[in-house]
């Protein structure tokens, strides 16, 4: 079964937010990598969304409806609902994750 990968208004924020980033500190060139990598994560989770694990920040509060997977540092967090793979969160996974994650999924 293939899935069907959205991403919300925040995570498409997140990549334009990630893109610019690199652009303007390193380099349009590794801006685009990171971007086509990003990508195939993605296409990754069309396939098999299962396969990623469930985030140990949200697993210590009981929650089990995200999981991610990785483009290290980058954390892409993401929910499954019937045939879609919905992404909610991409961020460097060095930031603090236990507040971004509760206040972007948790809303607290």
């Amino acid at each position: 079964m293939i899935f069907t990968v959205l991403l919300t208004e925040d995570a498409a924020a997140d990549l334009k937010d990630i893109y610019t980033y690199i652009s303007e500190h390193d380099s349009a060139n590794n801006a685009e990598y990171v971007l086509d990598e990003i990508e195939k994560k993605f296409v990754s989770l069309s396939e098999l969304p299962e396969r990623g694990a469930y985030p140990k920040e949200l697993i210590a509060l009981g929650i089990r409806d995200y999981r991610e997977v990785f483009f290290k540092p980058y954390r892409l967090i993401y929910r499954i609902v019937e045939a879609n793979v919905y992404v909610y969160l991409i961020a460097d996974g060095r930031r603090d994750m236990q507040t971004l994650l509760q206040r972007r999924l948790l809303g607290m």
